[in-house]
């Protein structure tokens, strides 16, 4: 657990932005939703990980997406500067809320992009709300319990709100939440979802429309063979040159941890964006 502390000490603290965001609180589901849009063009939603904020998982994306992209980032549920409710943490919840922000922003379609719990947040958006989903980019995620390492699975019941103290998670949540006392709460609260067995369910996640980039790093907790059945039900593991390639996506970074992938935005964007701007591949 020494190890899991150190490496939440590296998202470093976090990074203002630049230039000014439309921002506001969508009610969706009982929840009153924070949301900022930066840029213009073609949306693109961010999902950010457990526990995290957009200021503390996004700085780095963000303005390079926005160049091109109406970037539209939201707090989930408990995060930030969205409250919790009385609601339990799931992926199926958040899922539904993010497709009900759409529906707020008169957003017909949008491309999506989360990280680790906001990866499996994307894949549950496109599984349960097809109509609105253009792409996926799925950074560090599973859609399956056991998709993680047998070490991080037992790692995770040993969480707890310690584990954070002094670290940007706590630092960001007392600055942004609207109950800046109930720290332990929460990460009590968000870490059910990765403690409690779930399955999104494969022959579900292959039969999404949506076109997925699946980015992962070479030791970014993930089992190799997860990330491979993830890919392969969307199309993959084929000779390209003899036949049409998958329009979906795999990305395997060397020297990468599940920390360090975010800190990897110059690789990031140029891959995401030709993934988002690719054209379907003729059949």
């Amino acid at each position: 657990m020494k190890t899991m502390a150190l490496l939440i000490t590296l998202l470093g603290p976090a990074v203002v932005l630049a230039q000014t965001p439309t921002t506001g609180h969508a009610p969706v589901n009982g929840l009153k939703m924070y949301y900022e849009i930066h840029g213009k063009g073609d949306p693109i939603v961010l999902l950010h990980g457990s526990f995290m904020t957009i200021t503390n998982n996004w700085t780095g994306l963000m303005p390079r997406l926005a160049k091109s992209r109406r970037v539209i980032a939201v707090e989930l549920q408990g995060h930030g500067r969205t409250a919790d409710i009385p609601r339990d943490f799931s992926y199926e919840n958040l899922a539904d809320d993010v497709a009900a922000l759409l529906d707020y922003l008169k957003i017909e379609r949008a491309d999506v992009l989360g990280y680790s719990m906001g990866g499996g947040v994307a894949m549950q958006v496109a599984i349960r709300h097809p109509e609105k989903v253009r792409k996926v980019v799925s950074v560090s995620a599973v859609f399956r319990h056991d998709g993680w390492v047998k070490e991080a699975v037992e790692a995770f019941p040993k969480m707890d709100a310690g584990m954070f103290k002094g670290s940007p998670i706590e630092t960001e949540y007392k600055k942004l939440s609207p109950t800046p006392d109930k720290f332990d709460t929460f990460v009590k609260r968000a870490i059910q979802m990765d403690i409690k067995p779930y399955d999104f369910g494969a022959g579900k996640l292959k039969a999404t429309k949506a076109p997925m980039l699946f980015i992962h790093g070479d030791a970014d907790g993930v089992r190799l063979d997860h990330i491979s059945e993830m890919f392969r039900l969307k199309g993959g593991e084929i000779f390209g040159d003899l036949r049409p390639r998958s329009d979906s996506r795999l990305a395997i970074l060397p020297d990468t941890t599940h920390i360090t992938l975010m800190e990897k935005s110059d690789v990031l964007v140029p891959m995401v964006n030709d993934f988002l701007n690719a054209q379907p591949q003729k059949k």
